[in-house]
């Protein structure tokens, strides 16, 4: 629904950054932590009178490593929003959180404030791949991360974890999917490692990104064919074990997919606050500025701007109104991440022309090749086009 409005957080603080992540994060004190809550307070002031009229269905604090950031500070800026917008009592209310950065008091503190979403980022449960990521805990940290959220009442747990690491055996993938399964949580995101430029791994494996990406036999990062056949044993896994894939990389229990992931996915309006946050509203996306300073000095003067169609506020530094073509673009490789696919109806509600009179020809392409299937009421991709997603979606751009 339309009326409807997710609400992205960014937290960009971390203790260190890790060296696959390119992110838009970074260590800081407590002065800058202080400064910038109150900064993201005033962008909340600014909003939450002007879309009143908007329903917030879900609420997503991210970073960087929200939990690191103070929790007494954390949950002011949640009461802030709730004072200030009209949010569901049924909201979906998510937080990320780091193994090793939160404690027993903090992790009641967040459940009680109405965090009833947990993201772990977990990763591995190798220590030895833990340390080569650059990520700040061990396994047993995340274990005693774990059992805290459970103590405190938390009962819609995300645990992330992440193939394709270098060095890494399918044995000791298959080794961390199973001991993440026997904890239960009710959501599991399992994606495969993309290495990023501008970042430490880029620098130490780009050799082999390189040959990877051509389809060539690499040596430190797995080729093709087995991130291929760790992807199926993923699946495999995960699907035996009662989750259902419902998008490429993340699988749920049932009544636990995650609404607010959910909602990028179909096109919801949402409204990023903070540090580099994106905004989609009404078919304008804005990008806020990514300067830490040039942030914190903007906010105090939001309250003296109007938002506009497009550039409005001070704290943005683009916006741009999407043409239809884009929107459709959108449309399809949004949509086409869920294992359900796109609606014929919505597409024809949104755009006001039916879906074949634009895409006729990559459908049947793609029907041919056996990577989607196009019924009557919806078009999803296949097992097999779920598998070469990048390829398939690729078909919906239009010239």
């Amino acid at each position: 629904m339309k009326d409807n409005l997710e609400i992205y957080v960014h937290i960009p603080f971390c203790v260190r950054k890790c060296k696959y992540c390119d992110f838009l994060s970074f260590p800081a004190g407590d002065k800058e932590q202080r400064q910038y809550v109150q900064a993201l307070l005033q962008e909340i002031r600014y909003y939450g009178p002007m879309m009143r009229d908007r329903r917030v269905s879900t609420i997503y604090f991210g970073g960087g490593t929200p939990s690191w950031l103070d929790a007494k500070l954390l949950i002011l800026i949640l009461e802030e929003i709730k004072k200030q917008f009209t949010v569901n009592t049924d909201a979906e209310i998510s937080m990320e959180c780091n193994p090793g950065t939160i404690t027993e008091d903090n992790m009641r503190g967040y459940h009680l404030a109405g965090i009833n979403r947990l993201s772990i980022g977990l990763q591995s449960t190798d220590d030895e791949e833990l340390k080569l990521l650059g990520r700040i805990h061990t396994y047993q940290q995340f274990l005693k991360t774990y059992e805290l959220a459970r103590n405190a009442g938390f009962t819609n747990i995300n645990v992330d974890l992440m193939s394709g690491l270098p060095y890494q055996t399918t044995e000791r993938y298959m080794k961390s999917l199973s001991r993440v399964i026997r904890l239960k949580p009710e959501h599991i995101s399992a994606y495969s490692l993309i290495i990023e430029k501008g970042t430490p791994f880029y620098d130490t494996y780009k050799f082999d990104v390189v040959k990877q990406q051509a389809g060539m036999e690499t040596e430190m990062l797995p080729n093709e064919d087995e991130v291929y056949r760790i992807c199926q044993l993923t699946r495999e896994m995960l699907e035996a074990a009662g989750y259902e894939r419902y998008e490429i990389s993340n699988y749920a229990r049932k009544g636990h997919v995650c609404r607010h992931n959910m909602g990028y996915w179909e096109r919801e309006n949402y409204l990023g606050l903070g540090l580099g946050a994106a905004s989609l509203l009404d078919e304008v996306r804005y990008q806020n500025v990514t300067d830490f300073y040039t942030y914190i000095e903007n906010a105090e003067h939001i309250s003296t701007k109007e938002l506009s169609n497009v550039l409005g506020t001070s704290l943005h530094e683009s916006g741009e109104l999407l043409s239809k073509q884009a929107a459709m673009e959108e449309f399809m490789f949004l949509g086409l991440r869920k294992t359900s696919g796109i609606s014929r109806v919505e597409f024809e509600r949104c755009f006001g022309v039916s879906l074949e009179s634009v895409y006729r020809e990559p459908l049947e392409e793609l029907k041919e090749e056996g990577l989607i299937t196009v019924g009557q009421g919806r078009v999803a991709l296949t097992r097999e086009g779920l598998d070469v997603s990048n390829y398939a979606m690729a078909k919906f751009l239009l010239e």
